[in-house]
């Protein structure tokens, strides 16, 4: 992969930036690229909880992204604090204009993003919006856009052949998966038991047979949207 002067990676939770491309942030991350990541969600307020204790987990969610970002060598990530799972209450144009004031203050050459086939409602508006955001226009920073997978969302969707995740590209990340595991600690509370898709063991086994596809120890694989050379 080629140096990038600036990279976006927006994501629906915290924790979807890890377990999408958290092995290609670190591996860009140390090639010098600058990598600036933005959350659409909060991760949190979908579940029970009364007002403090919610408080406090959306606080903690913010506190392990934090974390995990300093692992994979970017800065701190960008909150918009919209409601978790809920993405489809608000105008589209509303969150369109979030990624779009992201994109104008960081001027990235390349933007990661979820899978528009996704189970999860929150990741399929935000694919919605990133790709309407990074209309291929003249002036546009945008020269790249690439979809990622999410364990226990995109391989879940029941859909046709030709609606599935069938990834085009592929990074080698052999050198930076311990990282990618290191970072996913963080999010200890979102963690499952293996055979869990969301567990370490699970996401091993994706990095691992992602690899195995394309003749490395361990790769990401992603859909490519949109690529000007």
């Amino acid at each position: 992969m080629k140096k990038n002067k600036s990279v976006l990676v927006v994501a629906a939770h915290p924790d979807d930036e890890v377990l999408g491309c958290g092995g290609t942030i670190a591996k860009l991350s140390s090639s010098g690229s600058n990598i600036n990541i933005l959350f659409l969600s909060n991760g949190e307020d979908s579940r029970k909880a009364n007002k403090l204790k919610m408080k406090k987990k959306i606080l903690n969610r913010k506190k392990a992204a934090k974390l995990a970002s300093k692992i994979l060598g970017t800065k701190s990530p960008n909150f918009a604090d919209l409601s978790d799972n809920q993405l489809d209450k608000y105008p589209l144009i509303k969150i369109i204009k979030i990624i779009e004031k992201n994109i104008k203050k960081y001027k990235p050459s390349v933007i990661y993003t979820h899978f528009k086939n996704d189970l999860n409602i929150d990741h399929q508006i935000v694919n919605r919006a990133v790709t309407t955001a990074c209309r291929p226009q003249k002036n546009s920073s945008v020269k790249s856009l690439f979809f990622f997978e999410v364990p226990s969302s995109t391989e879940w969707r029941i859909d046709s052949k030709k609606k599935i995740f069938n990834p085009n590209w592929f990074e080698d990340i052999s050198k930076t998966k311990n990282k990618k595991l290191l970072a996913l600690k963080a999010y200890k509370t979102e963690l499952r038991k293996w055979p869990h898709p969301r567990s370490l063991k699970g996401v091993s086994a994706l990095f691992t047979w992602r690899g195995a596809t394309v003749g490395v120890d361990a790769a990401e694989a992603f859909m490519l949207g949109r690529k000007l050379s």
